[in-house]
């Protein structure tokens, strides 16, 4: 179990650091919870001062009886869990792929294609030739252009239900070497020594080059591409969930602004990629054939428009709203009505005092009752015309702007309120590079070590920033300080 705190610095920065990783035999959420105390009190913190949660969504992290949030909630009420954004996000497109059969069908033939061909080295070189002679072909025509990071060499990576953003980097991908996948699967076919692997390639050719599974491949694209900017966002560490909470609802608005007005565009956009891959366009006022002993009765245009079109983008709005649902809470739309954008267009003081009475051990009720003059002073100044908070982007600027001018000082009360509000874990992003990290950490060698040494490596190497501002001669003198040792130094 990795653990990584999040707090405020004096700077009103946004900080996360890497706490240490502990090997856990029982887990139980009565286990978690000890170890967690435990690995916090290692480092003198105390428990008691949790502002916030977040886990991946495990049950014995999200139950809400004898699950670990609700376990720390009943010590800390104000320790409030979160939902990994990141990783709902990623759910609601399993959830569209599993319940939409035609785009559970266009992601197992994608898979399957990558599958067949990154199986073999062989296959693996002969697309990146082929990449290679395309790339030429495009430069000679001026159809692209040369530069420093353009036109870089594109692999193959599988998409994977639990790797944020697998699935849009693996349709971009496919998009841009649809060709040369067509040209690998071709020669597999023709000269392959294997009936399976023949049979095997010419099914595929024949899924990927069928004009639904390019309306598919370009509408996932699309969808994915709208919600790429929120994965992108929620991978900062010093994001705050009020931005998260805006850049949720601009992916949701797109949607629907695409389910309205973008069926044509899209449509074009397939055609002419099946015109440059000699891809068959079926006419639309003809039936859709789902069987080849009757007839359907619905037209292909039927099918892609309102079967496929509507039917994905419904089901992806859903799961969004219903994934989501948190963002509804009287706690996170007072964080909302705090937000600096456009001169604190949403202020609200009610809402914001509502908001402090969720954290009882901030704010009693004399605290309650100055919190409430403050905000009378702080929002006359705050859109003053020379204040320094115009322009402000979120509130993570609204934070270091209030510590640069000594006002966290004097509007104390606000300044606690909006540290509680950046505090309040997004993504569980610096976690997840946590345990990337050990991977390269963890070789054959170090295998034979302790975990405590381990662990001390994995701190060294995720938190290297900390440690190369330490010195030589500190490490030195904090060694000859310690008692315990073999040698005289």
């Amino acid at each position: 179990m990795d653990l990584v705190i999040r707090y405020v610095n004096k700077k009103g920065e946004v900080i996360e650091r890497f706490l240490g990783m502990v090997h856990v035999n029982d887990i139980s959420a009565l286990s978690l919870q000890k170890t967690i105390y435990d690995l916090l009190l290692d480092h003198s913190l105390s428990s008691s001062k949790l502002c916030g949660q977040g886990y991946d969504g495990a049950s014995n992290m999200q139950g809400r009886i004898n699950g670990l949030k609700s376990l720390i909630l009943q010590d800390v009420p104000s320790a409030y869990c979160v939902h990994c954004f990141a990783h709902q996000l990623q759910l609601t497109l399993v959830a569209l792929s599993k319940k939409h059969p035609d785009v559970n069908n266009f992601f197992d033939v994608v898979t399957n294609t990558l599958n067949t061909i990154g199986a073999s080295f062989k296959r693996r070189e002969i697309l990146r030739q082929y990449q290679v002679e395309k790339l030429e072909e495009l430069l000679k025509s001026g159809e692209i252009l040369t530069g420093q990071g353009l036109n870089q060499e594109r692999g193959l990576q599988r998409p994977g239900d639990t790797r944020w953003g697998s699935h849009f980097k693996t349709l971009e991908k496919f998009l841009i070497i649809f060709s040369s996948i067509v040209n690998v699967l071709n020669d597999m076919q023709q000269d392959s020594l294997l009936s399976l692997d023949r049979f095997a390639a010419k099914n595929l050719l024949g899924n990927i080059q069928e004009f639904e599974f390019v309306f598919l491949l370009h509408l996932i694209f699309k969808m994915l591409l709208f919600t790429n900017e929120l994965n992108k966002a929620l991978q900062k560490k010093d994001q705050d969930i009020v931005n998260a909470m805006r850049l949720l609802d601009l992916a949701k608005i797109r949607l629907q602004t695409m389910r309205e007005s973008e069926f044509e565009f899209l449509m074009n956009e397939v055609y002419s990629f099946c015109g440059k891959h000699d891809i068959m366009i079926p006419k639309m006022d003809e039936d859709y054939p789902r069987s080849k002993r009757k007839r359907s009765g619905v037209s292909y245009l039927h099918h892609f428009s309102v079967e496929i079109f509507y039917a994905a983008i419904d089901l992806q709005l859903h799961e969004l709203n219903s994934r989501f649902d948190v963002v509804t809470s009287d706690l996170l739309l007072g964080m909302a009505y705090l937000n600096p954008i456009d001169s604190f267009a949403n202020y609200d003081k009610d809402r914001i005092m509502k908001l402090a009475e969720y954290y009882p051990n901030e704010f009693d009720d004399n605290k309650l009752r100055d919190l409430s003059f403050q905000l009378d002073s702080f929002i006359v100044y705050a859109r003053m015309p020379h204040s320094k908070f115009i322009n402000l982007k979120g509130m993570k600027d609204l934070a270091i702007v209030m510590a640069e001018t000594k006002l966290d000082q004097t509007w104390c009360h606000i300044y606690l309120l909006v540290k509680l509000t950046l505090i309040l874990p997004v993504a569980t992003a610096s976690v997840e590079r946590a345990f990337s990290s050990m991977k390269l950490i963890k070789s054959d060698l170090r295998n034979s070590i302790s975990e405590e040494f381990l662990n001390g490596c994995l701190v060294c190497n995720i938190e290297r920033k900390v440690f190369a501002t330490v010195s030589n001669d500190a490490i030195i003198d904090l060694f000859q300080s310690m008692k315990t040792r073999r040698v005289q130094l």
